[in-house]
This record gives structure tokens, sequence and C-alpha cells, in this order.
């Protein structure tokens, strides 16, 4: 490694440890962190733990936790992702710690096999961690989500573009746009994105996420970002790159529909929907360097990512995952069908519909009516326009999905809370013509 690259990291992790305290002891009493070996493919050697908490869920929410550079798992989790593990012992969620073994101890999010799905770097052996995880405690597939700090936030945005069909939200603290930190030279280290000198457009920068994962048409998860204004190894500029390629990946605009100052120094945004699981959310955080997350944000991040819900009754062992209403498939009343399929917890569901032109003609530009099950609330949805929340809802396409070919289909979705129904939506129609759903 390259002495000034070597010299950067050092003064970036120095201010980590500074910040968190690194006291990796906790009480004797609570769950520990558990090496694993033996969990699926793992092209570059990485290693894993895990915490499960005394008492998990009987359907828990999995999180996978990613370190800083010159980090391991144990200091994470004993410093400053500390209040992610008191989170789980009292909500009941798993928790996958990815270690970086090479000698930096930063993750692979540059090279050409770094930045393409399944690709055989460390996003792979991360993904088969997951896969292991999935099995061993009966996952809740609904509630996989993945956060990060420094490197391990650029891991977190390359994960979230890799495998959108995974992780259903993201939290990444002073990171990159995925895609930002690639080199073609064997560094791992890329100074014009770190120095927040690599501008694209909103839809570069998309382009360059969906290239991770060719042909995938589904949504992409929610995702929460967080910077520091005076950050200078990971410069801040990139905070603005990275809500521009989330949203370009969500389908929506420039502007924010929501903002406000949770604290002082805090600038917080929200992209797409306005409440406490946006769409895309930025956080801003003035006179702060590579110093994050300081006390008390993670509480922001638990709730973001739907951590703070349980599934069941905590018990001491897993038991089967929550029923998930069966993809559907009715005939056509017209010249479209729409097959639905729900995914439902205690106090939400996402709803992934199918929509597919039966006729012979191309459909360019479209509106897809429906109503939702009385107590239902749409508070995100990915790859159309949603509105209003409740009761008949308008979704209308996004500028990279307006056209659905003869015979051919395309996916959207949404995510809502519920007060107990947990059905499909019904009546739809596709441009005023209705539709089997």
């Amino acid at each position: 490694m390259k002495p000034m690259v070597r010299t950067a990291l050092v003064a970036a992790l120095s201010l980590l440890i500074g910040a968190a305290g690194l006291v990796v002891a906790r009480p004797a009493a609570a769950a520990s962190l558990v090496p694993v070996t033996g969990f699926g493919a793992n092209p570059t050697n990485l290693k894993m733990y895990t915490y499960v908490p005394d008492r998990v869920a009987a359907t828990p929410a999995l999180l996978v936790l990613v370190h800083y550079c010159g980090g391991s798992a144990g200091a994470i989790a004993g410093g400053n992702g500390k209040d992610f593990l008191t989170a789980a012992d009292r909500y009941g969620f798993v928790v996958v710690l990815p270690e970086a073994t090479r000698s930096e101890k930063c993750f692979d999010v540059s090279s050409p096999q770094a930045l393409r799905r399944d690709g055989g770097s460390d996003s792979t052996g991360i993904m088969s961690m997951v896969s292991w995880a999935r099995a061993r405690y009966h996952v809740d597939s609904a509630r996989i989500v993945v956060s990060g700090f420094s490197s391990g936030a650029m891991m977190t945005t390359v994960l979230a573009a890799q495998y959108p069909d995974v992780f259903a939200a993201a939290s990444a603290f002073s990171g990159v746009p995925a895609g930002c930190f690639a080199t073609t030279n064997g560094s791992l280290w890329n100074s014009t994105c770190s120095g927040g000198n690599l501008i694209k457009t909103a839809r570069q920068w998309g382009d360059q996420a969906r290239a991770m994962y060719p042909g995938y048409t589904g949504r992409y998860p929610r995702i929460q970002l967080w910077h520091g204004t005076t950050d200078t190894t990971l410069a801040y500029p990139n905070f603005g790159e990275e809500i521009k390629q989330w949203t370009d990946l969500h389908g929506l605009g420039p502007n924010p529909a929501f903002t406000d100052h949770p604290q002082s120094s805090w600038t917080r945004t929200r992209y797409g929907a306005t409440g406490t699981q946006a769409t895309v959310e930025g956080v801003s955080i003035a006179g702060v360097g590579h110093q994050l997350p300081q006390t008390g944000q993670l509480g922001y991040a638990v709730s973001f990512l739907g951590l703070d819900g349980t599934t069941g009754t905590p018990s001491t062992s897993p038991s089967s995952s929550p029923p998930s209403t069966p993809p559907s498939s009715p005939p056509a009343t017209g010249a479209c069908r729409v097959a639905t399929s729900i995914s439902a917890w205690s106090s939400g569901l996402t709803a992934d519909l199918t929509i597919t032109n039966t006729g012979a003609t191309a459909i360019t530009g479209w509106t897809l009516d429906f109503t939702l099950p009385a107590g239902q609330s749409i508070t995100s949805g990915w790859n159309a326009t949603y509105a209003p929340a409740t009761g008949r809802v308008s979704a209308t396409n996004v500028s990279y999905n307006a056209v659905i070919p003869a015979n051919g289909s395309i996916s959207i979705g949404f995510q809502a809370g519920h007060t107990g129904a947990v059905g499909a939506p019904t009546g739809f129609a596709l441009n005023g013509t209705a539709c089997g759903g």
C-alpha cells in the first residue's frame, strides 16, 4: 500500500477510535460474538462472526454490520457499533459481522470482481454469511438490512446495489456512491473518489449501480446516508453524489419531500416519502469529520432500518418463518394481468406487483390503479410513484420503465403499515382498463 494511503487510513482509524472508545467488554449476562466457519463460498478469506441475543425473535430481522478500515468485528461490536447490539438484545434480531483479513483491514469495493453480483470478492463472501444466517435462524426475508461505517459504508452501498432483491434497507455512515471507488490497477484506494472529485449525473450514478446486477428491474432498498461536512477522508461532496445515485435508482427527483433538523447541527432530507422509513434519507452533520456514527445516531438507524419491531414473541430458539401470501396470477379481464406477492410482519408489509401487458402492442406510459385494504397505508415504494397513500391508489411509471412491451412484464412494489389487514390490493386497472389482480 502506498505510504500516503496508509497514513490516511491510520488517521481515519484514529478518529474512529477516539470517537468510539473501542471498549469491547460487554456485561457478563449478555450474548457475545461467536465465530462461524464453513459458511459457504468465501473467495477472499473473510472471517464471520454472529451476535445472537439471548432471546431471539421467532422470525428475526437480520442486520449485516460492516466495520471500517483497520477495524474488526470485535472493535465495531464493542465500539461505535455497540448500540446496534444493544438494540438486538432489546428487539431480538440477529447480527452478522464480516471481518476483512487483508493487511489494511479494508473491504474490497474497488476491483472489477467486487463490483458485480457474485463476482468473487468480499461481497460474495458476505452474501454466503447472509445465506447461512437465513437458514440457521429462520430470518424474516423481508427484514434483511445492512449498515456500515467508512469502508463498511462503502460496502453497504455496494451490497445494496448488487443484491437489491435481498436487502430491504441500508444505512451508510461516511461512505461514497456504489462504484465510486472502482479501480483497474489492483489498488483498493481511489483518490479521486475519496477526495470528492468524482462528480456524475444522477442517471450516470444510477446506471453504474444498475450495471452491478444487469437485467434487474425490481425494487432497490430504502437507504439512509450520513456524512459530516468537514470529512476529508471520504470528502463531503460524496454525500451529494450518493443522494443523486439512490434517488435515481428509486426514480425520484432531486428535490426532497421533507427537510428538518433533529438536532441543531443536523440537516435531514427525505425523498419519496416523509416518514421515518423514507425511500431515501440523507443526514448531514455540520462541523463533523470522519467520525460517524456519534452518540445517539444509531438509534435513528435502528428505526429507519425497521429493526425496532419484532415478529412474534422472543424465544430461546428460532421457529419457522412467517407465512407469506404466495404469488397469484388470476386470468386477465382486459389486456393486462397483475400478479401480487405479500410479505407481512406485525405492523407492516411489502407488496410486489408484476404487471403483464397481455395485449399485442406495447404500452407507453402507464398508471396502475388499485385499492388497498382498510388500515393499510403506503410508506415507501419502488419503480413507480404512488398517490395517495391509502384507499384508491394510483401507481405511475418512472422514466426507466415507461414502456411495457407486448407480452412483457415489469415489477413494482411498496412497503405499507397496517392495522391488521395484510391482504393484497384489489381492483387493478391499467390506464383505465380492468386487469386480473
